[in-house]
């Protein structure tokens, strides 16, 4: 080994807090998904991460605080994906569109991180249930909040209702596309706004 050669526990110790903490994250999340919580291993996801199992207890203390860590990262990059599509939108159907099919798009694109959003089933009575349920939250709140922007309604209970129904709705039909791989983001955006636009379009603002 060369003098200025560095053994791997070097090179490990030399990697930034955020960046090892964002690598065990994307390990953690391909062995969730894969496996299921019951049956991932702490000992897999050190594994494929390249570090002790020990370090991964020291950054999130328990298997249960890794998921969460996954389910929050997932959260925000869900948040980001649909805030950012429609960014400069023109009208509401545009704006309803493209959040839509940012929405699918990360179904897609990111199945793992989407898989670990849509088992709330086998967490029930979990802080990770919690967890999914402030995602789904923050889903309805940004679908009403455009809403609210684009849409002529007065009702604020009116508007989340709505809100409520497109989020329930897209979560199913993004099931169903995964369980038939031949359905595109596209074709699901597509399917999405023939059933929502024609009552919603009612309330466009002029």
């Amino acid at each position: 080994m060369s003098a200025t050669a560095k053994t791997p526990a070097e090179r490990r110790k030399r990697m930034p807090r955020a960046e090892r903490e964002r690598q065990m994250i994307e390990a953690a999340e391909s062995v969730f998904a894969e496996r299921g919580y019951s049956a991932a291993s702490m000992d897999e996801i050190a594994e494929r991460v390249g570090v002790s199992k020990p370090m991964l207890y020291e950054y999130f203390q328990s298997k249960e605080g890794l998921l969460l860590a996954c389910i929050q990262a997932a959260r925000s990059a869900l948040r980001e994906a649909t805030e950012q599509a429609t960014i400069g939108a023109t009208s509401a159907e545009d704006a309803l569109r493209k959040g839509l099919l940012a929405f699918f798009l990360f179904a897609r694109e990111r199945r793992q991180a989407w898989s670990l959003l849509r088992h709330e089933m086998n967490l029930a009575g979990t802080p990770a249930a919690e967890e999914l349920e402030a995602t789904r939250m923050q889903q309805t709140n940004l679908i009403a909040s455009l809403m609210g922007s684009y849409l002529d309604v007065a009702d604020s209970d009116h508007t989340h209702a709505m809100a409520e129904f497109v989020v329930g709705g897209c979560e199913r039909l993004a099931i169903w596309c995964e369980q038939n791989d031949d359905i595109t983001p596209q074709a699901a955006t597509d399917y999405t706004m023939n059933v929502l636009w024609g009552g919603l379009r009612h309330f466009a603002q002029q």
